[in-house]
C-alpha cells in the first residue's frame, strides 16, 4: 500500500462507538489505526454533543455503587431514588417506542451487554455520575430519577469523548485527523483489505486486514436527508457534527452491503430557533428544550399538535422534532406559567435562548408572533379540560385532560398563573436510523445475507435498532456495546489464518 504501513484494524470515526472499538481491538492484540474525518479541533463526532447519558440494566443505587457510581458519598446516596431497570423493562420500553420494529437479536445484545459494557468503560477511565439536573425532580427532599436514563459520563459528551481519546492515546493507538475515508478496498475474493482516504497530503491507500465503520449516519447531508426523510428536511438544524455525511454508509453500500433499518426516520428534537446550522462546541446540547411535558406546545397559529404528556420525556423527545417540522415555518413555542417555569431543565437558563415573558397571553402571543385569538382559544380549551389530581412530574401521574384533541395524558396543569413564558423552538436532527445490516458479531452483511469478510460496523450507521422513535440513553449505550464487540470481532478476524 502507498501508506507504507500495514495495520491490523482500521477504525473509521472517533466518537464513542469508534473509540470503544479501537480500545477493544487493541485489547485483542491488534495494531489499530483510527481515522477521523474532522480536524483535531472538531473531533469527537456526535458523541461530543450529547449529554453523555447511558441507559443500562441495573438493580438500583446500591447495585450502581459497586462498580459504576464509585465516587458517590453516603450523604449523596441518601438523597437519591433511582428505580432499578430490568432487562425485560428495557426491552419492553424499546419495543414500545419502536412499535415492535427493533431487531430482536440486536436489541437483546444491546440490553444484555449494557451493564458489563458500562463497567468495562469505567475500567478504561470513564467516570459516571447521576443526571441530577436533567433526569430528576426533587420530591420530599430527595432527587427522584425517572424514565430509565439516569446516569451520565462526567463532563457529558465532551467528557466521555475526552476520556476515551486519552485512554486510546495512552494505549498507543494512532489517530489521524482530517483524514476522510472515501472507499473500501477489496481483494478478488471480496474481502476488505483497507481503505482509500483523502487527507492533508491528498489521496492515499492504507492497508488493513479488518475495517470497523463507526463514522455516523447521514444527518449532516442535506441531499441524503431530503432523499430519505422527505421534502423540507434540507432545512432542519443539525444538533451535532457537520462531518456525519453518510460516507461510511455509502462506501459500504458501494461494495454490496445490505441496507437495513428505518431509512425514512430519524432522531429529531425540539431545538432553539436561534441555534446555528450545526452543533456549537461551547453550548453543546443546551439548545435542546426538553421540559415540554410540564407545559404545552403550540404552533404559530396558537394550536397544540402533540400530547406533551404522552410518556416520559425520554420516550417521546426524539420523535417530536419531526412533528415541529410539519408546523408553519417549522416553528413551535413551548409555554409555561408561573407554576412550572421554575421547574424547567438547566438548558432553558443559558444566555443563548429564544424566549419571551408576558403578564397576559395576548402579550405573549404578540411578542412571539403567535396568532393571539388562536392561542387564547387553545389555552381556554386546555384549561377547561384539565381534571386535576395528584401532580408528580417524576412519575406518570395520570393528571390528564378530558375531551380535547390532542389530549395531555400526564402532568396536565392549567396555564393560568402569570407571568407566562414562551420558548421558541424548531427541529434539530440528531442522527438517522437507516444504515447497514450487521450480525450479532457486528460483521456487515451483504445483500445476500453473507458476511463481507473483514468489515464490521458500530454506532449510528448500524440499522435495525431504532424505528420512528428512540429510547433516551440507548444511543450511546448502543455505540459502546456494538463498538466494543466490533473491536473484539475485528481483532479475532485478524487473528484467524489468512485464506488464499
Amino acid at each position: 500500500m502507498a501508506d507504507g504501513k500495514q495495520y491490523d484494524v482500521i477504525v473509521v470515526g472517533a466518537g464513542n462507538a469508534a473509540l470503544c472499538a479501537a480500545i477493544s481491538a487493541h485489547e485483542g492484540g491488534a495494531r489499530v489505526l483510527v481515522l477521523e474525518k474532522a480536524p483535531l479541533d472538531e473531533r469527537g463526532g456526535n458523541s461530543l454533543f450529547t449529554a453523555g447519558g447511558f441507559r443500562f440494566v441495573h438493580d438500583g443505587i446500591d447495585d450502581l455503587r459497586r462498580d459504576v457510581l464509585t465516587d458517590l458519598s453516603q450523604a449523596e446516596v441518601d438523597q437519591i431514588v433511582i428505580p432499578k431497570l430490568s432487562r425485560q423493562q428495557y426491552l419492553d420500553d424499546l419495543m414500545r417506542v419502536t412499535e415492535g420494529e427493533s431487531d430482536e437479536d440486536l436489541a437483546e445484545m444491546l440490553i444484555g451487554r449494557s451493564r458489563e459494557t458500562v463497567v468495562w468503560m469505567r475500567s478504561h477511565g470513564v467516570r459516571f455520575i447521576p443526571m441530577f439536573g436533567r433526569q430528576s425532580y426533587k420530591v420530599e427532599g430527595k432527587h427522584h430519577f425517572y424514565g430509565g436514563v439516569n446516569i451520565e459520563a462526567v463532563g457529558g459528551g465532551f467528557g466521555l469523548v475526552d476520556s476515551l481519546i486519552k485512554r486510546a492515546e495512552k494505549l498507543g493507538i494512532e489517530i489521524r485527523y482530517a483524514t476522510e475515508m472515501r472507499e473500501l478496498l477489496q481483494d478478488r475474493r471480496g474481502a476488505v483489505t483497507g481503505v482509500r482516504v483523502k487527507g492533508p497530503e491528498g489521496y492515499d491507500e492504507i492497508g488493513a486486514r479488518a475495517v470497523v465503520l463507526a463514522c455516523g449516519g447521514f444527518e449532516a447531508n442535506p441531499e441524503m436527508r431530503t432523499r430519505y426523510l422527505g421534502p423540507g428536511w434540507e432545512l432542519c438544524r443539525v444538533r451535532g457534527t457537520r462531518h456525519n455525511t453518510g460516507g461510511g454508509i455509502r462506501a459500504a453500500l458501494d461494495i454490496g452491503a445490505q441496507p437495513f433499518g428505518g431509512w425514512s426516520t430519524c432522531h429529531a428534537v425540539q431545538w432553539d430557533i436561534s441555534s446555528p446550522p450545526f452543533g456549537d462546541r461551547v453550548v453543546l446540547d443546551n439548545f435542546q428544550k426538553h421540559s415540554y411535558p410540564i407545559g404545552i406546545v403550540v404552533n404559530l397559529k396558537g394550536e397544540r399538535f402533540i400530547d406533551e404528556g404522552a410518556d416520559y420525556r425520554n420516550h417521546t423527545y426524539a420523535k417530536y422534532g419531526r412533528e415541529v417540522m410539519k408546523q408553519p415555518r417549522r416553528t413551535a413555542v413551548q409555554i409555561f406559567d408561573a407554576k412550572t417555569v421554575d421547574m424547567v431543565r438547566d438548558e432553558y437558563r443559558i444566555k443563548q435562548v429564544t424566549k419571551f415573558t408576558a403578564n397576559t397571553l395576548e402579550e405573549l402571543a404578540a411578542g412571539l408572533e403567535i396568532d393571539p385569538q388562536g392561542l387564547r382559544r387553545t389555552v381556554d380549551a386546555f384549561n377547561a379540560a384539565c381534571r386535576g389530581g395528584s401532580y408528580n412530574p417524576s412519575v406518570l401521574d395520570g393528571v390528564a385532560t378530558e375531551g380535547i384533541e390532542p389530549p395531555k395524558s400526564n402532568w396536565a396543569l392549567p396555564i393560568d398563573q402569570a407571568p407566562y413564558t414562551g420558548f421558541v423552538v424548531t427541529c434539530g436532527i440528531t442522527f438517522t436510523f437507516g444504515g447497514l445490516r450487521i450480525d450479532p458479531g457486528t460483521a456487515v452483511l451483504d445483500t445476500g445475507g453473507q458476511r463481507i469478510p473483514g468489515l464490521f460496523a458500530a454506532g449510528e450507521l448500524v440499522g435495525g435498532i431504532f424505528y420512528g422513535n428512540y429510547l433516551g440513553g440507548a444511543g450511546l449505550m448502543s455505540g459502546s456495546v456494538f463498538g466494543r464487540q466490533a473491536g473484539r470481532s475485528a481483532a479475532a478476524f485478524v487473528g484467524e489464518p489468512a485464506k488464499g
